[in-house]
């Protein structure tokens, strides 16, 4: 059989290129077993966050069936009296309850979003309406366009279960902050169910908003001294009673959220496990082509 020898500088090129080809591929696998081994690690801490959710939301819905009566009996008390926002020299405060954590989906935005679409959608001017911020992630979106509107910032918010003293604490330096408000509304996560929340709110009102109320007269006893120590307490039960429902809400959306990221973790697992299967076969099958090329040709 007769053969044509190659020159050496054609022969070095061949093995260059099937060194430089055999590289890429094992380049290749490498980079995919790299990234196949950062899926896995990035689907056990969602696994155990999703845990501690779990365990954090328990704890959570337990408390919250503890703190509905502080909200409830405020908010009965305004129902009855039926006060309603002066129309002179109107101030507002709106009040949004959210905490300083992410990885828990949209349940922080949400409250934000809120705020936000209610101040671009009013006709009227908002120069005497402010904002305060219960938490680290209302003030993030919402300093992007009023942030000349910010009263205060409440931070360290959800890194543990929310008390009466944070609430008092909250509420106290809202009455300090210089913003004599005659109305406002708190604006927070009301809790459903497991899979379930709703953006809600409550309204507050002044000691000024309240003296004016012509069906204040229905309780007995009421001077002003009495009403303003009422009003203090109630603000601090309202946002204690917000706080709960919002980390209720919060807990069982991270809990929700982890849940299927460990989900899409495990489909992305299947399909890089299926493409390094496939391109190892394909680099063996290669190699193996090469090599029974290179003997035939040596026949």
């Amino acid at each position: 059989m007769w053969m044509q020898r190659a020159s050496p500088a054609v022969n070095a090129i061949i093995s260059n290129g099937a060194f430089a080809q055999q590289n890429r591929n094992m380049a290749t696998l490498k980079a995919i077993s790299m990234r196949l081994k950062s899926v896995k690690n990035i689907q056990k801490i969602t696994k155990s966050m999703k845990m501690v959710s779990a365990a954090k939301y328990t704890r959570a819905e337990r408390e919250l069936k503890q703190a509905r009566p502080y909200g409830e009996g405020a908010t009965k008390f305004y129902s009855v009296a039926e006060f309603e926002p002066p129309t002179d020299n109107a101030k507002e405060l709106l009040v949004a309850i959210t905490s300083d954590r992410g990885l828990c989906g949209a349940v922080h935005t949400g409250v934000a979003r809120a705020i936000r679409n209610d101040l671009q959608s009013r006709t009227e001017s908002t120069e005497n309406t402010k904002i305060a911020c219960v938490g680290d992630k209302s003030r993030a979106v919402l300093q992007r366009l009023f942030a000349d509107k910010i009263v205060f910032v409440a931070n360290e918010i959800g890194r543990t279960p929310p008390s009466f003293t944070d609430a008092a604490k909250i509420a106290n330096e809202i009455l300090e902050s210089g913003f004599d408000f005659t109305h406002g509304t708190i604006i927070y996560n009301k809790f459903k169910s497991v899979v379930s929340y709703t953006c809600s709110t409550v309204p507050i009102f002044s000691l000024k908003a309240v003296e004016s109320s012509e069906k204040l007269a229905i309780f007995d006893s009421l001077d002003s001294g009495v009403l303003k120590d009422y009003l203090e307490y109630s603000l601090a039960s309202l946002i204690f009673y917000a706080m709960k429902e919002s980390a209720c809400s919060e807990q069982s959306s991270r809990m929700t959220a982890m849940d299927n990221a460990s989900k899409n973790a495990g489909e992305m697992i299947d399909k890089l496990t299926l493409t390094f299967n496939r391109t190892r076969q394909a680099v063996i099958t290669r190699e193996l082509i090469e090599i029974i090329s290179g003997a035939a040709a040596l026949d």
